[in-house]
Parts: structure tokens; C-alpha cells; sequence
């Protein structure tokens, strides 16, 4: 198997140049065409956008600016190149935000991860990714089938059969959240069972040097994507394991928080990534997520820009186990209920493990009253601890990740 997924992981810094020079204005007219880009980009010359830094004079879009446009012109808010009926699938999640999907060659852009993880003909992946509402479990499956990976699509949850499956089919590499394959693996050394996954190609949470370490302990080769549900693959890691390589289907700059002015060389900001898929054309679309820019290229050969993976929110939103929980939606749980004046979510790890705390300010005394607006609304199950009125800090702290990620 090649080293490299295509000739494109390794152009040189003119070649990659001047194939963004042609591909950036074509793909700013796609989108100066669409409703959800109409007012924002009327006076915009697309043929004079053919540099990142010409690119950044754009304004930024916002997550919450996609939820507000998808609320008054359903499904996509008017940022989608086809109509709903002509993507292969449609997908909701928490917000609800609403993203398409396409069935195209590698349309999310996962293949690269899979390739450089050293999967391809003849693996058996096993995709612990859901597969219900949310896009991560097609987002692999894509990918598994532009590297010709055969794809047992395992989904989340019932450990014993997934261990069973495993075995029975032989499954050579899992995909899915870090701290996942950790289980199975756990659950098969209980159960005596040998298995033979030796490759794993993680995302949706960060992956920690100790769990990452205990996988090459077991002889498993784990390397991890940034990717996200609206945008898909933004960035992956080689085996080389210096930073993040950014795909070569989308621009990624790094800003200084709430704006769209980008940072010096090297600092931490936010990142906005700009789309080259003609689907449905994210420009400067900000993740909310923190990194920086990496000098250098990567010992791998891969020469495209690298940044140094995640490093955390610009704001309050949490990804945890592997779902994000954002701010309004904790609002939204504590309006549910007349009797909580106030909620905290606090993020943190027990073992390998990602454990979600909500605390709720209420003079009530049964926890468990709560534990279905607590799923219904953060999407997640978690523990919940009842505090007194007024005992929460004054901070405006609504989301408080205590996980350490050095």
C-alpha cells in the first residue's frame, strides 16, 4: 500500500497555491448564488478571493448564525449547493442543527485518516460510530469504502456482541470515539476472547497520551481525525504523530476568538475552516474549537499546513463522550424544570473514561426526577448532584471542563 493517500498530500507550497487560486473563486460564486450568502456576500468580487489572506477580508459564520437561518428557511437555511432530495442523506444533531450528506467518492474526506492509519483492502472496520440521527457512523463508512475497507457497522453500545462480532469476523481496525475501543478490548480480555484489531482511527473526544500509549502497548497502531458533523474531515494525524495535517479540501485559518482576524504565526485561536465541497459550501464556517499553526512540515512527507489538534473551546460547549454540550442547552434544562434556578455541567474523566456532572441549584431532594430532562435535553446520561439554591460559583460558568489534555 502507497505511503500516501494521493499525489496531493505531498504538492509543494506553489502547487497547492495556485490550485486554491482556481478553486477559491469558483467556490465563493457557488456561494455568492445561494440564499444563505446573499446579503452577506452582495458586494463580494469572488474572482479577486484566490489567497487565504483575501479570503480572510470574508465574514465569518457562526453556528449559531447556520441555526438561525435553518429556523426560518428549513432544512439547511439556504447554505446548500442541491436541493435536501438530492443528498444521499440528511442528519440532525444537538442544537438540532440539520446537515446533508453525500454519497460521492470520500464526500466527508475521512479516507485519509483510514489510509494513513494503514487501513485498506483486506480490513475488516469495525464502525462504532452511531449511526442514529447523527453522521459520524456514515462519515467513517464513507471513508472505509474510498479506502476499500470492508465495513461491519457496529454502531454504539452491546459490548458482549460487539467482542462477539469481533471475533467472529475477524475485524482488523475500529473506528470510533478514543475511549470506546478501550472497552471492548476490556470486555474481550474478561471474556477470554482473542482478538485481532491492530488499527484505529479515532475522533468525537480527545485522545490521551496514557490511552493512546496503553493502545501501542496492545500492538494498536491509534491515530485520530478533527473533523465535525457540518464540515467533515479537517485535519489528521500521520504516524508520524507531530500535530494534525490539514485535509486538502478545505482552508483552515486560526483567528483570535469572536472574530474573524487572524492570528500570528503560531498563536492559539480559533479555528475557521472554509469548504471546498460544491454540496454545500461552509465559508469561513468557525468551530468554536482552539489550535494553533505548527511550523514545519510533517516528518510523514505530507506537506500541507499542520496545526497542533485540539486545544480546546473558545467558548462553554464541551464535547463529551463524544457529543457536544453547549451552553443554551443547559438553559434549556433548567427551564424545564420551575423549581432549578441554575445548572453547572462539569466535564471530567474517571480512568480512560469521559463522566458528565450535572450539578442543579434546587431545594428538591430525589435526583432521579431529573435524569430524563438531563438525557432529553443534554443527550447524554450522567450523574446529577442536587446543591443548594445560590451554593453554585457566580461566574457565568455554565460548562466547566476539568479534563487535562497535556
Amino acid at each position: 500500500m502507497s505511503a500516501f493517500y494521493d499525489e496531493l498530500e505531498t504538492r509543494s507550497a506553489d502547487a497547492r497555491a495556485a490550485a486554491l487560486a482556481s478553486a477559491l473563486p469558483r467556490q465563493i460564486a457557488r456561494a455568492k448564488a445561494l440564499p444563505g450568502y446573499a446579503a452577506a456576500f452582495a458586494e463580494v468580487d469572488a474572482e479577486a478571493i484566490t489567497t487565504p489572506t483575501a479570503l480572510a477580508a470574508l465574514p465569518i459564520l457562526r453556528k449559531s448564525d447556520l441555526s438561525a437561518a435553518q429556523a426560518a428557511q428549513a432544512p439547511f437555511g439556504g447554505y446548500n449547493a442541491l436541493a435536501p432530495t438530492g443528498f444521499a442523506h440528511v442528519f440532525q444533531s444537538p442544537g438540532p442543527i440539520y446537515e446533508p450528506g453525500g454519497a460521492g467518492h470520500d464526500w466527508w474526506r475521512m479516507g485519509r485518516l483510514l489510509h494513513a492509519v494503514g487501513i485498506g483492502p483486506g480490513d475488516i472496520i469495525q464502525n462504532c460510530f452511531g449511526y442514529h440521527l447523527t453522521p459520524a457512523g456514515m462519515m467513517f463508512e464513507s471513508g472505509a469504502r474510498a479506502v476499500g475497507a470492508t465495513v461491519l457497522p457496529a454502531g454504539t453500545g452491546q459490548t458482549d456482541l460487539q467482542v462477539q462480532a469481533a471475533a467472529a469476523l475477524g475485524s482488523t481496525a475500529y473506528a470510533g470515539t478514543p475511549d470506546y475501543l478501550k472497552v471492548i478490548l476490556d470486555r474481550a480480555e474478561a471474556l477470554g476472547t482473542s482478538l485481532q484489531i491492530s488499527k484505529a482511527a479515532v475522533g468525537g473526544g480527545a485522545l490521551f497520551p496514557s490511552l493512546r500509549q496503553e493502545y501501542a502497548d496492545r500492538g494498536i497502531l491509534c491515530l485520530q481525525s478533527y473533523a465535525t458533523a457540518d464540515l467533515g474531515n479537517i485535519a489528521y494525524e500521520s504516524p508520524a504523530m507531530e500535530g494534525m495535517i490539514v485535509d486538502e479540501n478545505v482552508v483552515v485559518e486560526i483567528v483570535v476568538p469572536g472574530t474573524g482576524t487572524p492570528v500570528a504565526p503560531g498563536e492559539v485561536g480559533e479555528v475557521v475552516v472554509t469548504s471546498l465541497n460544491p454540496d454545500y459550501p461552509l465559508i469561513r464556517f468557525a468551530t468554536g474549537d482552539l489550535s494553533a499553526v505548527m511550523a514545519g512540515q510533517s516528518p510523514c512527507g505530507r506537506s500541507n499546513m499542520r496545526i497542533k489538534g485540539w486545544m480546546g473551546r473558545a467558548d462553554q460547549t464541551a464535547k463529551i463522550k463524544g457529543m457536544f454540550v453547549r451552553p443554551e442547552q443547559v438553559a434549556a434544562l433548567v427551564a424545564r424544570h420551575a423549581d432549578v434556578s441554575r445548572a453547572r455541567v462539569i466535564a471530567s474523566r474517571e480512568g480512560e473514561m469521559d463522566v458528565m456532572t450535572v450539578q442543579l441549584e434546587t431545594e428538591a431532594q430525589d435526583s432521579s426526577a431529573y435524569l430524563d430532562s438531563v438525557v432529553g435535553v443534554l443527550k447524554l446520561k450522567g450523574q446529577i448532584e442536587i446543591v443548594a439554591p445560590g451554593s453554585l460559583p457566580n461566574d457565568g460558568v455554565v460548562i466547566e471542563d476539568q479534563r487535562k489534555y497535556d
